[in-house]
């Protein structure tokens, strides 16, 4: 019998629409003869299977079933890359938890922690990883700092971005005081949590890692160049990228880079498949600074994204890394 997986997409967030994609990615790398697979496309309270004739099939919530020509289908396997809310903050994992069914991220205490970049920040912080300075701001506080007191806190130029959010929308960078007012209205349409950050002028890389019961797996390392003011949604989605795989860095800050990598998926006690954003600065006797930016617990997964150039990279099988984790928990 061939194991039932539904890939959960969609989702509330302003990444939607990015999250089709990165199922439709998934749908094309999974093992087709191992498995049945399912598009579940959740959106509100709008849950339904994506059917290859074009048709939908709601999902009933209390069993996370559907119906297919007048039999029910349950799932062995939930596969969750929405990007933002509920996928990525805890809420579908909880969900899939009173289900007593196994799905492809981290638990909900580590979604939810990652989801939010500030709290993120000052946990891994008392681990000794590096992480830009920052200050918090709640929907009702706008006016808690002065203009002066923020660019004396953290410095010009600085990012304003939601605080609990994904990192494509809402993220403004500021290069002097009087444009924070609108970057914090920007944000603030994403949501209610707000996190000023100091800007760190280096290189930016990314490094995904999964690991099971029997190997750990650490990917190249991916260079992100944009004439972009930052990697923002145009420079993600739109091709407004160097995506350089691997990194054109030495082999002992590509190493550092991975092995960083590994030590905050285990501090953590992730599952699945991460990614990590790092700035490289430069200490001041011109040594390497290795900053984390964010955690992306449910990275894209088009054929284009950077997980999967990285697999390539390695010279790995996307198919064979999802069965891996897939298998892993059945």
């Amino acid at each position: 019998m061939k194991r039932n997986i539904a890939i959960i997409c969609g989702g509330d967030s302003s990444e939607h629409d990015v999250s089709l994609r990165s199922a439709q990615g998934l749908y094309s790398f999974f093992d087709k003869e191992r498995y049945n697979v399912y598009i579940v496309d959740v959106k509100e309270l709008d849950w339904h299977v994506n059917l290859d004739n074009g048709d939908v099939a709601p999902i009933d919530k209390n069993d996370f079933s559907f119906k297919l020509n007048g039999k029910t289908v349950w799932f062995d396997y939930a596969y969750i890359t929405i990007h933002g809310t509920p996928g990525e903050n805890g809420i579908m994992q909880g969900y899939l938890d009173l289900l007593h069914m196994p799905y492809s991220t981290s638990n909900v205490l580590v979604e939810a922690l990652t989801f939010d970049k500030y709290a993120l920040n000052n946990y891994l912080r008392g681990f000794g990883i590096n992480v830009a300075k920052s200050i918090l701001l709640r929907r009702g506080e706008e006016n808690k700092y002065t203009e002066e007191e923020i660019e004396a806190e953290i410095g010009m130029p600085c990012f304003v971005k939601p605080a609990a959010d994904g990192s494509s929308f809402g993220v403004s960078k500021v290069k002097n005081a009087d444009q924070i007012a609108p970057a914090l209205r920007n944000a603030f349409m994403e949501c209610d949590e707000v996190m000023i950050e100091s800007y760190l002028k280096g290189t930016e890389v990314t490094v995904g890692c999964y690991k099971t019961k029997t190997k750990s797996v650490v990917f190249p390392v991916t260079e992100v160049v944009t004439n972009n003011e930052f990697f923002d949604y145009d420079a993600k989605y739109n091709g407004q990228v160097q995506e350089i795989t691997p990194a054109r860095i030495s082999p002992e800050l590509t190493k550092a880079l991975q092995d960083e990598t590994s030590r905050i998926y285990d501090i953590l006690h992730c599952n699945g498949i991460i990614r990590i954003d790092y700035i490289v600065t430069k200490n001041a006797d011109g040594t390497d600074k290795i900053n984390m930016l964010e955690i992306n617990t449910t990275p894209g997964m088009t054929p284009t994204s950077f997980i999967p150039q990285q697999v390539r990279a390695a010279g790995l099988d996307i198919k064979d890394v999802l069965t891996d984790i897939v298998e892993n928990q059945l």
